[in-house]
Formats: structure tokens, sequence, C-alpha cells
């Protein structure tokens, strides 16, 4: 296999074992590994092919969330419809910012993700929440926001979509977790086939994508049993992680904004 290759596998088993051992968080990597460790040059290109295998990894562990019942289908449904339109429009906006703009952008958003893991996630809300109209409208209004910035930064917006579930319904977070992962895959599917549809995938680096964040994903769950009572820990040294990326960056990316 090639170098690019092993790579891709390597990437991706990243962004898997950090998704299996933090629950989210793990795809806002996915870019920056594709274009600073796999030598991806378009940034549209990292974005499109990052949105496919995010949204792959999403729906492989939907299906544990959903034999769990962890699951809220109406609701779940609801959000990922009205996202998915705002994907699409965010997709379609994404590709017309320059690529050192939006990488540059993508690190911004990387801090505020930083920002979002080290606040300590609140476990209340309603385990048998039911929806209405009340609750519909306002998950239609808030995935419509949502999908738009998912859509435009490739990301599965796992971090974004949890609580603003959260809020539109007041469900309880596991619930809202295993939820969000319709949302996640549907946005990912969404923005990977408007990045697909100008040439924008590669292909063959998705596939080896997820292949390794399959693998990344076991062993993360794996070890997630093992220090459960860690994983607020986990967390903020992740996130602290995020920083760093970040940080890197806005440094590599800036010369060409600031010129």
């Amino acid at each position: 296999m090639a170098v690019t290759d092993l790579l891709s596998i390597a990437s991706g088993s990243v962004v898997g074992f950090a998704l299996g051992l933090l629950g989210g968080g793990g795809s806002i990597l996915a870019v920056p590994l594709l274009v600073y460790v796999v030598g991806v040059r378009s940034t549209h290109v990292a974005i499109g092919t990052s949105a496919l295998a995010v949204a792959a990894n999403a729906f492989t562990n939907l299906i544990a969330h959903s034999r769990a019942g962890h699951v809220k289908w109406p609701c779940a449904v609801t959000f990922a419809a009205a996202g998915v339109a705002g994907a699409a429009a965010g997709a379609r906006l994404g590709q017309m910012v320059d690529g050192r703009q939006l990488l540059f952008l993508f690190g911004l958003v990387m801090l505020a993700v930083a920002a979002g893991m080290f606040a300590p996630r609140a476990a209340q809300g309603d385990p048998g929440v039911r929806m209405d109209r009340a609750i519909a409208l306002r998950l239609v209004g808030i995935g419509l926001i949502v999908g738009l910035l998912s859509g435009f930064f490739g990301i599965g917006g796992g971090f974004l979509i949890v609580p603003a579930i959260m809020l539109g319904s007041g469900m309880a977070t596991i619930n809202a977790v295993g939820s969000s992962l319709v949302s996640v895959g549907a946005f990912g599917l969404t923005t990977a086939a408007s990045y697909a549809f100008t040439g924008l995938v590669d292909w063959r680096t998705a596939g080896l994508f997820i292949l390794g964040g399959i693998a990344g994903g076991l062993a993360g769950v794996t070890l997630a049993k093992r220090l459960s009572r860690r994983r607020a820990v986990l967390t903020r040294l992740f996130a602290g992680v995020v920083v760093a990326v970040a940080g890197f960056i806005l440094w590599r990316s800036a010369p060409g904004i600031f010129r």
C-alpha cells in the first residue's frame, strides 16, 4: 500500500478512536488530518471526503444506540429533515469560499468546539418526551441553522446537534446523543453529495478513512468502558488537543488571509 493509504487509515483510526472513547467531537479532526497528514491539497476535497467518512461512522454508531432504545425517532427525523435543507445550502456556500479562508474559519470553529467540550454537559431532561406541534416547530427552526453550519464546514456537528436537540425538545442527554446521530449521518451525506457532484470527494481516501475509523471506534469503545469514570477528564484533555490543532491551522492559514 502507498504511504498515503496508510496515513488515511491511521488518520481515520484517530478520528474513530476519539469518537468511540468520548462519544463526540472526534470528527472535528477529520479535515485537518486529511489536509496536513494525508496530504489532500484542496481544502474543499478534504471537506467533501471527511463529510462522507463522518456520515458512515455516524450511521454505524446509530445502530447500537437504536438497539439500546436511546433514539427518539420522531424528534430525530424532524430535526434531520430540516437540517438537511440547511446542510445543502451550507455546502454550496462553502464551495464558493476560498480554500484558505475556509480553513481559517474552520480553525475558529475548532476553538468554539473545544470551549464547548470544556463545559460540563447537563444530564437533565425528559427521557419520555413526546413530540408535539411546539416541539416540532422549534426543532425545524434550530435544525435549519445547525444544518447550515454543518454543511458549510463539512463537519458532523454532533457537538452542536446534541445541545440543539435538547433545547428544541427537552429530551434527556442520552436520548439527544443517540438521536443526534440521525442528523450527523444525514448532514454528512448531504454535504458529501453536494461536493461529490462537483468532483470534490476523494473516494479512495474516504474508503480507507472509514475503514480506519471502524477499527479505531471499536478500540475507543472498549477503552471507554474501562475508563468510564474518567470520561470528563479525557474530554478535557481531548479539548486541549483540539485547541492545539486549531492554533496550528490558524497559524498556517493566516498568512494567506491577511496579506
